[in-house]
């Protein structure tokens, strides 16, 4: 049986990361500085939105408020040269309402995320993420 790829252990090391809720400079270590976060038009985001850096951080430290716990289990995950392909379900635990949700209600979504990396660290991620209703 052939080894994961180092991107692809690195992914899985982020995702692991994001559901311990890293913020700050323990999320910042798996980006490359030039990194771009497209997130595309969703239920969250109707307009889709662009991050740097920064707001990818400051991004997290807004989660932390909202969220109380996440969870991704990948369904399938691909990786090619510098990119690797995730397909996950999403699940969190709300602080806060939001929707029809109540805080302590479970929001949940089906993502597809794609990562390309530069340098052993993340320079692109494009979610594609489909939020069930709430």
């Amino acid at each position: 049986m052939s080894q994961p790829s180092p991107n692809l252990e690195f992914t899985r090391r982020y995702l692991q990361a994001l559901e311990a809720g890293a913020t700050g400079e323990a999320l910042a270590a798996f980006f490359h500085p030039e990194v771009r976060q497209h997130e595309y038009p969703n239920r969250l985001t109707p307009q889709g939105t662009t991050r740097d850096l920064a707001a990818l951080l400051a991004s997290a430290e807004r989660g932390q408020k909202a969220v109380a716990a996440q969870r991704y289990e990948v369904t399938s995950e691909l990786c090619v040269g510098d990119t690797v392909a995730v397909e996950a379900e999403w699940s969190a635990t709300l602080r806060v309402p939001v929707g029809s949700l109540p805080a302590g209600g479970t929001m949940r979504a089906s993502l597809g995320m794609f990562f390309t990396f530069r340098d052993g660290r993340i320079v692109s991620q494009r979610n594609y993420d489909c939020f069930q209703p709430f």
